[in-house]
Order: C-alpha cells, then sequence, then structure tokens
C-alpha cells in the first residue's frame, strides 16, 4: 500500500500493470478516493502504484490472478474496508498467441462473469463498470445460434468448458475462434449485468478495442497477418493508442455518462464500418 487509505470511494482497475490498464488507471485517480491496482504480476503493478502516488486518489497495488476465487474473496474484503465501489474497469485478459482455448476462456469469460459476481453485492447507486471485450467478434463477423448463446451466458456453469465445444464444435480449439467467443460472451455478459445491477442503481458498459498499439497488441499483430490488412483498411490510418480507449473508459465511469448502460462502445478507428459495415467490399 502506498499511503493511507481514506474512507470514501474506491476504484478498482483490473490489468493495471500496463497498457491499456495502466492508462485507464492513470485516468480514474482523480474520480475515486482509493484506487485499487489488480494485476497478476507483482513486479509491474507495484510500479504502476509507484508511479500513480501523489495525486487526489491513494494508490494501492494488490497482486491477483482474477480466476482465483480465495484473491478475489480478500479483493472484495480490501475494497469494504476502503469505502464505497464507485468504479471499475476490468482491463485485465488475455490473447490468442497467450494461452490455449480453455485457458482464454477461463481468463477472459469465466474471469469476467467471477469478478462481477463477487463484487455485485458491493454496488451502489453511483458504481459504473467497464470491462473489456474485443472488436474480434465484431469484425470476423461471429455469430452464434441460440443454444450457444444461452451456454455463453452461463460462463459459471461447472461444465462450461465442455458445454461450449460441444455446442461450437472442435474449431473453439483455436485459439483465435475462442478468443472471439470468449469476447462475445463478455459482451453479452455486461447486458446481463446491466439488468442485474439496475435495481442497485450501478450500471455497466462493454469496450470493443480495435487495432491498439500495447505491447500486447504488438504481439498479435506480429502472428496474425489479418491485422496488416486490418490496419490498411482502418479509415484513420492507423493503430489506435491506449490512451484513447482509456478515455473511452474514463467517460464511460464518469457521472457523464450516467444514463449509459448495458450496450457494447467499439473504439476502432472505424475498421469494422470499413470491413464490415454497409459499404463494404463482398
Amino acid at each position: 500500500m502506498l499511503g493511507s487509505p481514506l474512507m470514501g470511494t474506491v476504484g478498482i482497475v483490473t490489468g493495471a500493470g500496463r497498457g491499456m490498464g495502466l492508462e485507464v488507471a492513470k485516468r480514474l485517480t482523480g474520480l475515486v478516493d482509493t484506487l485499487v491496482l489488480v494485476d497478476l504480476d507483482e513486479a509491474t503493478v507495484i510500479a504502476a502504484a509507484e508511479e500513480l502516488s501523489g495525486g487526489h486518489a491513494v494508490v494501492e497495488p494488490f497482486v491477483l490472478d482474477i480466476t482465483d476465487v480465495g484473491g478475489l474473496g480478500r479483493l472484495v474484503a480490501r475494497v469494504d474496508e476502503l469505502g464505497t465501489l464507485r468504479a471499475v474497469a476490468h482491463v485485465a485478459g488475455i490473447s490468442p498467441t497467450m494461452a490455449d482455448w480453455r485457458r482464454i476462456f477461463t481468463v477472459d469469460l469465466i474471469g469476467t462473469a467471477k469478478l462481477a459476481e463477487v463484487l455485485r453485492p458491493l454496488a451502489t447507486g453511483d458504481t459504473a463498470w467497464v470491462t473489456f471485450a474485443s472488436m474480434a467478434p465484431t469484425i470476423g463477423g461471429l455469430e452464434v445460434d441460440t443454444v450457444t448463446g444461452a451456454i455463453l451466458d452461463d460462463p459459471l456453469h461447472d461444465e462450461f468448458l465442455d458445454r461450449i465445444h460441444a455446442s461450437f464444435g472442435s474449431m473453439v480449439e483455436h485459439p483465435g475462434v475462442a478468443y472471439s467467443l470468449a469476447k462475445l460472451g463478455v459482451k453479452r455478459f455486461a447486458q446481463h449485468e446491466a439488468v442485474r445491477l439496475g435495481p442497485a442503481g450501478g450500471r455497466i458498459c462493454s469496450i470493443s478495442p480495435g487495432l491498439i498499439d500495447t505491447p500486447q497488441g504488438r504481439q498479435e499483430a506480429a502472428d496474425n497477418p489479418r491485422m496488416a490488412a486490418w490496419a490498411e483498411q482502418t479509415p484513420l490510418g492507423r493503430f489506435g493508442r491506449a490512451e484513447e480507449v482509456a478515455a473511452v473508459a474514463a467517460f464511460v465511469l464518469s457521472a457523464d455518462a450516467s444514463f449509459l448502460n448495458g450496450i457494447d462502445l467499439l473504439v476502432d478507428g472505424g475498421v469494422c464500418a470499413a470491413v464490415r459495415g454497409p459499404g463494404a467490399a463482398t
């Protein structure tokens, strides 16, 4: 912990050690009294907390694998000690080059649902969430049938991985396919969670970044030749910057966005419009 926490409003940013998570955290230091930076990498999250200390918010690092139920319980207990949950930016996730299909689903979709499940009781009328999805299902034209959709909407089912494999077929074992399906699940999850948070007055949106210039984004671009083609098709003619996505997340979490709820915000420079929009080449 850096400094002494003050009872007041609390913010959480997952994946806060670098990239988009760190940029989002920078934006939230003026929004809450205490900002909890969550990351699996102890060194990077401690360094991030040191970088962001000294401003309005007390900043403290919290080392956590978001799929660890026990660790999530400790996070909830800590937030409850610090004050009232005001903002959650769930940025943590892994991409196709980083793991196999089971781990991708476990972190990106199941982990999102687990985090929401434990934090939901802390929601108040001022609580705002943003969870990170991806442009991948949109640009890939991914669609699922009713049965597969119902399975995606129940990621905490004990047999979720077996069920999604049986429903979608062996193609789900391809990391890129698993990633697109998991992120589609995150978008759908935000819609369901908006309904669940409504009675408490809380709200949630998802954000779908496009081609963003981060270490993780560059790693994926090196492994996926389609991304170079998409970069050329992006109407703005460039990759996005992490701070541009962070600015959207900060707006969603702000009081200015108090009636924005249950939608996905596509932050892609227009590439999905170029590739999948009404004027796209067939």
